[in-house]
């Protein structure tokens, strides 16, 4: 009877491990990620099979539709002739609007203000998502105010992420549902394997008031990222305010994610005056199951293999894919000013340690690697050539490939050289100086590099 149990067992294990290979082979993965996940269930499948399971679905499972965007004024059109922008038109997403008005939010305090600001602006609608809202002073201002707007008849939608919200202000959103407001956590931690949610998080930061003016950015709502006044202990991080046409495109992409956390179903909302006095150039780049292929992944290795003159990217994270990494070797190997600025010690030691043997490839080719030392700092941006981006993404395989994101695309001189000072101040609080490492440590990160595209 052992034997049988036994042939069973191995049996089962077996068609588990087909199945399972079957699919990694159809889908959209990096070289690595694919030869990594079969070694892995080949290796050990009794282990291997169930992370699959909850891990392993990279695309959008079927409750992931793709986004629906609504059709831009044709006279906001700019039709920007960048190969980034070209690339990212192709992914089925809106081109960059002329007339926007963008405000970019250097400190937490500004950044708390302006938050405070837009939603207090509302008189209709307020739809917010963050990946955490914290269980903080901080997280608790910002629900006490979505709770008075509810109570004076703005329909308040939140949705936050279940895994960033692990301990959520519950008595502040018990208020701001009593109030009217709905509130939906984005990707259960249980659900059916097929939906693919527990590996998929929603990393994204925006609140549209009536459709028309956007907080949004790299910053959660916490102390950690803001707050009413200076705080030592603060991360440096980057949001900005948005109006004008492309706040259409924020609108077309929070309507998706409510649908997907269980919202109801509507119509598509009313186009808003989208009539600004602005004058940037901006495009909105999601990244995500909801999107088609990988727009946002896909635009950067394109703009960094076309430039020819700069690249400049800051990040909490540094884990690139493998082609994200191989053009930026390349960039620097051409010569161009390829630069990396990371925090010296982030609040991730298992990214820190991750990133060693990347980090020390681009400095051999050619790059720039600056460590920040004034704390944790945490925006997400880049300056390639006359083009800059700032948004929700870091620079790491789970922000290109598997997270819900959003990046702002900006292509007029004002708003590139906006960023690019903005990342030249931060310089000021960095060093340069790469410790070498051991041979044991080299060999350490080049394993954990090997498995690092299973998760």
């Amino acid at each position: 009877m052992n034997w049988l149990m036994a042939h069973l067992e191995i049996v089962v294990i077996t068609l588990f491990a087909l199945i399972a290979a079957l699919v990694i082979l159809q889908q959209r993965r990096t070289p690595q990620s694919t030869a990594a996940w079969l070694l892995f269930i080949i290796l050990v499948p009794y282990l291997a099979i169930p992370l699959f399971l909850a891990l392993g679905f990279r695309k959008r499972g079927k409750r992931f539709k793709p986004i629906v965007f609504e059709k831009l004024q044709s006279e906001h059109s700019h039709g920007y002739p960048a190969r980034t922008a070209a690339v990212s038109e192709a992914y089925q997403i809106p081109e960059a609007t002329m007339g926007n008005n963008l405000r970019l939010l250097e400190t937490g305090e500004a950044a708390f203000t302006s938050l405070l600001d837009v939603c207090r602006s509302a008189t209709a609608t307020l739809d917010v998502l963050f990946y955490i809202v914290a269980n903080d002073p901080v997280g608790k201002a910002f629900l006490s105010e979505l709770t008075t707007k509810a109570k004076s008849g703005v329909r308040v939608r939140l949705i936050m992420d279940r895994l960033g919200n692990m301990n959520p202000p519950r008595t502040s959103l018990a208020a701001l549902k009593a109030a009217g407001g709905e509130v939906r956590y984005f990707s259960p931690l249980l659900q059916m394997p097929d939906s693919g949610h527990l590996n998929l998080r929603n990393h994204r930061k925006m609140l549209i008031a009536d459709g028309a003016r956007i907080f949004a950015g790299g910053m959660n709502v916490g102390t950690e990222y803001m707050g009413p006044h200076q705080s030592m202990t603060r991360w440096t991080d980057l949001a900005y305010h948005l109006e004008g046409p492309a706040t259409q495109s924020f609108c077309d992409i929070f309507r998706s994610d409510w649908v997907t956390a269980g919202g109801t179903v509507e119509p598509m909302d009313r186009t808003v005056d989208h009539n600004s006095a602005g004058t940037s150039v901006v495009q909105l780049v999601p990244s995500g199951p909801d999107a088609v292929e990988d727009p946002l992944h896909d635009a950067l290795v394109n703009a960094i293999h076309a430039a020819t003159k700069r690249v400049w990217i800051v990040t909490p994270y540094f884990l690139p894919t493998e082609f994200l990494g191989n053009a930026l070797r390349i960039a620097a190997k051409r010569r161009l000013d390829v630069r990396i600025l990371v925090p010296r010690k982030s609040n991730q030691y298992l990214a820190d340690f991750a990133r060693g043997a990347c980090l020390r490839e681009m400095q051999d080719a050619g790059a720039i690697i600056q460590f920040f030392e004034s704390g944790m700092i945490h925006a997400k941006a880049g300056i390639i050539d006359e083009m800059a981006y700032v948004g929700s993404a870091n620079f790491d395989v789970r922000s290109m490939l598997l997270n819900f994101e959003t990046a702002l695309f900006a292509y007029d001189a004002d708003t590139v050289r906006a960023i690019a000072d903005w990342y030249k101040r931060q310089e000021s609080h960095c060093t340069e100086s790469m410790k070498p490492a051991g041979h044991l440590r080299r060999i350490s990160e080049g394993v954990f590099r090997l498995g690092a595209p299973v998760l």
